[in-house]
């Protein structure tokens, strides 16, 4: 919840059941809590509450082909420090005998040692696989972020491999596709994932590739209309801020508190830190100085309350953010890309099956990402009412194949282009919002079909997705003006 925005989207490179109903209910993810604090909690995504999900539901009848998952990492240490205060006191080396903890922590701090075995792009040779600092550097993957995605993985080894057997206890190199940011804690918390989720954790089959920029956009990031979109976004979002007068007198609360330049503090981001002990359980800072308070000796601290003011206004922002149009403007060109590459890959699985031809693609793709990456993803998908991606979100993409029924086939032999009976469903966060999205929400209207067809999501990907930028390809989008 920290940018809601990037400065910059490009900043971080080179860093027989046979019943046709519904089986999926139709689940909403809660709307943002209108109490910031109990919202908070959400964000943090503690890792001792029990996992529950409805991925891998259909009906009885249906195959699961492949999946994709983009994953949020998991928590991790502030990226900025507020001036004056001491940091958070966390430990960000690795122990199964300190809470929070897992089964698997102990197996796979042992196994991440035996990571020479794998292959690396290059540029990713010099980060740690594992965090590895008593007094947590700023950004790194905690404890908390590693158990999220342990237990993540182990949520979707539940389903997809013991269940659904997407994989076999001798899967091979070529089904798998991993890829990730160039920060530690992407590469950290995608690693955790694998762990937790692999029948079998065979370094010699794993490829960790890096996508050089936070949108995952690979050799198609030159977009400036995109650009162009973000600061429009930025400007807004920044006239907002200013104009809030709680916020304002908040923000000069905290820096009389601190001893410091109310510019200065706001540039710090302090709500950045704050979430950190916030989720921590750790008492919020206090100023390094003494106080001149009546009580000799007592020191200033910056309480709950106003913590609780800057996330009402980020919460409020959201809502602002929606109405105004900028940032989903920008959304559909950060995530197209992504989509882009996601639709081509089921594209091809969903044709090999048609065909019988051997499968050249990934079964199962993880992408570990950021905040910055997942919410675009979120927007352009038409998901804004889905909420902020908390620490270790995922994101998953299931194909299904359907068994043709005798008119299913006439259909399909005088339709030939068609991907007839070839599905797709979206979950965040373990709920079906499938029904949600731009491209399937008003196709129970119309269809007796409990699953969303793929042609309606390659057909969003390739060009409708485009209409409210006034284009109809990616390309034209990218470099038309932009009023």
């Amino acid at each position: 919840m920290l940018h809601l925005i990037p400065s910059n989207p490009m900043a971080e490179q080179r860093s027989s059941g046979k019943s046709r109903k519904r089986v999926n209910p139709v689940l909403q993810t809660d709307p943002t809590d209108r109490d910031p604090i109990r919202d908070t909690h959400r964000y943090c995504n503690y890792p001792n509450q029990t996992e529950h999900g409805w991925e891998g539901h259909s009906p009885p009848d249906y195959k699961l082909l492949s999946v994709q998952v983009m994953i949020r990492h998991g928590d991790r240490f502030p990226l900025y420090s507020i001036p004056k205060t001491k940091k958070p006191a966390i430990d960000c080396l690795l122990s199964e005998k300190r809470k929070p903890s897992h089964p698997l922590l102990a197996s796979f701090i042992r196994h991440m040692a035996l990571g020479g075995r794998g292959h690396w792009d290059a540029s990713l040779g010099s980060l740690s696989r594992l965090p590895n600092h008593s007094s947590c550097d700023m950004g790194e993957l905690t404890q908390t972020g590693v158990v999220q995605h342990l237990k993540n993985g182990e949520h979707l080894r539940q389903i997809y491999i013991k269940r659904h057997r997407l994989l076999s206890v001798d899967w091979s190199a070529r089904q798998l596709w991993l890829e990730t940011t160039g920060k530690s804690r992407t590469l950290q918390s995608g690693l955790a994932f694998l762990y937790g989720f692999l029948p079998r954790f065979d370094w010699p089959h794993v490829t960790v590739r890096q996508q050089w920029s936070t949108l995952f956009c690979g050799s198609s990031c030159d977009c400036p209309a995109r650009n162009r979109y973000l600061e429009q976004e930025q400007r807004r979002q920044y006239r907002h801020r200013t104009s809030d007068k709680e916020l304002e007198n908040t923000y000069v609360a905290m820096a009389k508190v601190l001893g410091v330049a109310t510019k200065n503090l706001r540039a710090a981001n302090p709500v950045d830190a704050l979430l950190c002990h916030f989720c921590h359980n750790l008492p919020f800072p206090c100023s390094t100085t003494l106080a001149k308070l009546n009580t000799p000796g007592e020191r200033a601290c910056l309480t709950l309350q106003q913590f609780a003011v800057i996330r009402q206004q980020q919460k409020e922002d959201e809502m602002k953010r929606h109405e105004a149009g900028f940032y989903h403007r920008y959304a559909v060109l950060a995530a197209h890309p992504y989509l882009n590459r996601s639709a081509t890959r089921m594209e091809r699985i969903a044709r090999g099956m048609q065909t019988r031809k051997v499968n050249e693609e990934a079964i199962f793709t993880l992408s570990s990402a950021h905040d910055v990456t997942m919410a675009p993803l979120l927007s352009a998908l038409g998901l804004e009412g889905a909420g902020y991606p908390k620490f270790a979100a995922r994101l998953v993409f299931e194909l299904w194949n359907s068994p043709e029924t005798i008119d299913e086939r006439r259909k399909s032999d005088r339709n030939k282009g068609k991907l007839h009976n070839m599905f797709i469903r979206i979950l965040y966060n373990g709920e079906d919002l499938t029904f949600e999205t731009t491209f399937c929400h008003e196709h129970h209207l119309r269809s007796v079909q409990p699953l969303c067809p793929l042609d309606n999501f390659l057909s969003f990907v390739r060009k409708d997705m485009f209409s409210i930028v006034n284009a109809t390809s990616y390309h034209q989008a990218c470099h038309q003006t932009v009023v």
